[in-house]
């Protein structure tokens, strides 16, 4: 299989877009970039550090940056922050550039996943499950918009969410053809 798009993978924090995203663009032999980790590299410093530092408008800022950089590089596989897909003019980019692939997880499932993490600035708060709560259902309607979407599954691992996917991508010859 040949990958003609980078592949942006959005969602929520604990949906799995850094973990699938690896397995994924392990799968399809590309390069897996992840966002936030290429701001934290350029910055030298962590999310958390940059929000309490410079506040989470700096940070978007920079976020929308790199999202737009890293659209320029060779077909890839691309895990954004749970926030980047809000901004408009992120999704435009991403549409031009790429294709968006919502990691569609329950808030269950994400409370699951990110309630034992202190890594998750949006989390330090009082009611870390009243603020995910609050976050899972102001942003379903900016995830809702990406151009596909695959269920995460309790059961599944990472790599059958990874498999779900590269299925997914098959339904789009425009990114992802057999070769």
């Amino acid at each position: 299989m040949r990958l003609k798009k980078t592949v942006v993978l959005v969602g929520l924090m604990g949906a799995g877009k850094t973990a699938v995203g690896t397995a994924l663009a392990r799968k399809l032999s590309v390069p897996f970039l992840d966002s936030d980790e290429e701001i934290t590299k350029a910055a030298n410093m962590s999310i958390a550090e940059i929000f309490a530092r410079d506040g989470e408008p700096f940070f978007r800022q920079k976020e929308a940056q790199v999202i737009a950089r890293l659209l320029q590089a060779e077909p890839g596989i691309l895990s954004t922050g749970g926030g980047a897909f809000l901004a408009a003019e992120n999704r435009q980019e991403i549409a031009r550039h790429g294709v968006s692939v919502w990691l569609q997880a329950d808030l269950d499932l994400l409370w699951n996943r990110v309630r034992h993490k202190d890594t998750r600035p949006l989390l330090r708060t009082a009611d870390p499950y009243g603020k995910l709560s609050a976050l899972f259902h102001a942003r379903m309607p900016f995830y809702a918009q990406a151009d596909l979407a695959v269920r995460a599954e309790p059961r599944y691992s990472i790599d059958d969410m990874a498999e779900a996917v590269i299925a997914a991508l098959k339904t789009r010859p425009d990114v992802l053809e057999a070769v």
